[in-house]
């Protein structure tokens, strides 16, 4: 894989090929972690890459760059041919598998009860895996309308052994993926390098901004958990992000080891709960409203941009 280089850059020079980038700079101690966590695990196949093909491209980024994930899987993208041999690799290399519930659906704090039902049919399945702990991903990063909705879920995880795992770097990669997809369809042919460029810099952008957050609000930067998903370009693009990271000076840090930190222990009662954890650190704060959107990530915030670009 390519170095990380800035969108500008790569599209001034598609034609010419890239320079090699200088060796990863030394992270100070206080610096900002990054950890990987990766949602959904849809192992369908894509273009370019199958289910099991992508997945083995996540996991070798991820073992070149000596880094321990976290994967938070739904249970309706499980199936007896793909899954068990994912899950099992995970597992054996020392990633954790954690719950993203069965369906996948949207919490809107409306059923917390059946929204646990639907948690612990998916822990069903992946319990009998090495890697799998009582981590749980809110799908969509909802975690409740309603102060009854969010404090009866909350109630009902620690009831069950369960603790949320916040994402603190969310991002809307997945849409990238989407626009990527759609290219790949049409031609398939068609050149990653713009694509691989603008996943880069929305990371990039995403993490610098939340970051900030937390030195706004905490009063310095902490060990981040960044939001991934199972898709063609983070099975493309994932080694370039990490070592996009390491020169820019942050420290990459295991999932577990950054989903552990008292950090990302607190919970926020703000409404609507979720988005990320910093989102709701600054809503929670009340000095941050006028620059907070809602939601904090999605497409309509990348279309234009996109468009723009030809992509």
């Amino acid at each position: 894989m390519l170095p990380y280089v800035n969108r500008r850059t790569v599209l001034g020079v598609l034609g010419g090929g890239l320079a090699m980038a200088s060796s990863p700079t030394n992270a100070k101690a206080n610096a900002p972690g990054i950890a990987i966590t990766i949602d959904d695990f849809n192992l369908a196949d894509t273009a370019r890459l199958s289910g099991l093909q992508r997945d083995e491209a996540i996991r070798q980024a991820l073992r070149r760059q000596k880094l321990k994930a976290a994967g938070f899987v739904a249970g309706k993208y499980i199936d007896a041919d793909k899954s068990p041999q994912v899950l099992s690799a995970w597992s054996a290399e020392g990633h954790c598998l954690g719950n993203h519930s069965f369906s996948h659906s949207y919490f809107s704090g409306r059923d917390p009860d059946g929204e646990m039902a639907d948690i612990l049919k998916c822990e069903s399945l992946l319990a009998p895996y090495a890697g799998f702990q009582k981590l749980f991903r809110f799908p969509f990063l909802a975690e409740g309308k309603t102060a009854e909705g969010r404090d009866r879920m909350r109630v009902l995880l620690r009831a069950h052994g369960y603790r949320n795992a916040p994402v603190t770097i969310d991002t809307s990669d997945w849409y990238i993926d989407q626009r990527l997809a759609a290219r790949l369809k049409l031609a398939p042919d068609s050149d990653i390098a713009p694509y691989r460029a603008y996943w880069l810099d929305h990371i990039w952008e995403r993490a610098t901004y939340y970051d900030g957050l937390a030195q706004r609000v905490l009063g310095r930067s902490i060990d981040h958990t960044l939001l991934l998903h199972h898709r063609l370009t983070t099975a493309l693009f994932l080694e370039d992000g990490l070592r996009m990271f390491r020169e820019k000076g942050w420290r990459l840090v295991d999932a577990s080891t950054a989903l552990a930190s008292a950090d990302l222990q607190t919970e926020y009662d703000t409404l609507p709960a979720g988005q990320s954890l910093l989102w709701a650190a600054a809503k929670a704060g009340g000095r941050f409203d006028s620059e907070l959107r809602y939601p904090g990530e999605d497409s309509i915030y990348e279309t234009a941009r996109m468009d723009a670009l030809g992509l």
